[in-house]
């Protein structure tokens, strides 16, 4: 069973109507097919990834949301999360082409906006940090990636064509086309920018090792001011400087 792209009108976003959700719904099996190399088929995405089941049924619990059906679209988000693993609330808004891989443990707050072909990965939490009744949670925009176990927590916001590194913790705004690691999230901005004509940016592994590199030229640093205020060179490496790309000492006391 193949599918083809098909053409969207991107103006209207589908939380605001369910009159396009099976277009929608083939649109969502197309990203998925696109995004995973471990898809083989229209049909095994159908009834096989849970990360689309939350989806389709956010959209149907949304629209309960927003027409004062807030008890019933609470109830079937509930019952959504204990069959996927995977939590929406319904009044979150989600774009078009949302891709949730694998998806266990993916929380997804009231007052989140998700923009267009984003990737989630498991594990992955856009979570609030305040008391207050208002926007509370984060917004993402276009074609970026989150990848596992990060969060993203607060009412802040992810510019388009961003990839956030697995396991990061983000707590403030991140420009479009950065790449964010570590904890708290260091933004790193990209040497080539990423743009709606590219493939999906899917490596949420590739973290640009920002303390590492600059520890590792500190030490170096170091080392050179000490040979030149005894005068002599040193041949030994910086103290703890890293050989290749491990860390070596007499005893890191690990």
């Amino acid at each position: 069973m193949t599918l083809e792209p098909i053409p969207i009108r991107r103006e209207i976003h589908p939380w605001q109507s369910l009159s396009n959700f099976f277009t929608l719904m083939r649109s969502d099996i197309y990203s998925a097919l696109e995004r995973d190399p471990a898809a083989r088929s229209a049909l095994e995405i159908l009834i096989l990834y849970p990360g689309l089941h939350a989806i389709w049924v956010h959209r149907i619990s949304h629209w309960l949301w927003t027409h004062d059906s807030k008890l019933i679209a609470r109830w079937l988000s509930q019952l959504a999360r204990g069959l996927t693993g995977i939590e929406i609330h319904p009044g979150a808004k989600i774009g078009m082409n949302l891709f949730i891989d694998h998806g266990m443990g993916v929380v997804i707050g009231e007052t989140a906006e998700i923009g267009h072909d984003v990737t989630l990965y498991h594990g992955v939490t856009l979570g609030g940090t305040s008391l207050e009744k208002g926007k509370r949670h984060p917004t993402i925009g276009d074609r970026v990636t989150i990848g596992t176990g990060a969060k993203v927590l607060g009412n802040i916001l992810v510019g388009n064509d961003s990839r956030i590194g697995a396991n990061a913790v983000v707590v403030r705004s991140v420009p479009e086309n950065s790449v964010v690691v570590g904890v708290p999230g260091q933004i790193v901005k990209r040497a080539r920018q990423h743009t709606a004509d590219d493939a999906p940016d899917l490596n949420h592994a590739s973290l640009p090792d920002v303390i590492g590199v600059t520890l590792k030229d500190l030490l170096a640093r170091v080392t050179e001011l000490e040979a030149i205020v005894e005068g002599q060179a040193r041949s030994q490496d910086p103290l703890y400087a890293p050989v290749g790309e491990a860390w070596e000492s007499i005893d890191f006391a690990i």
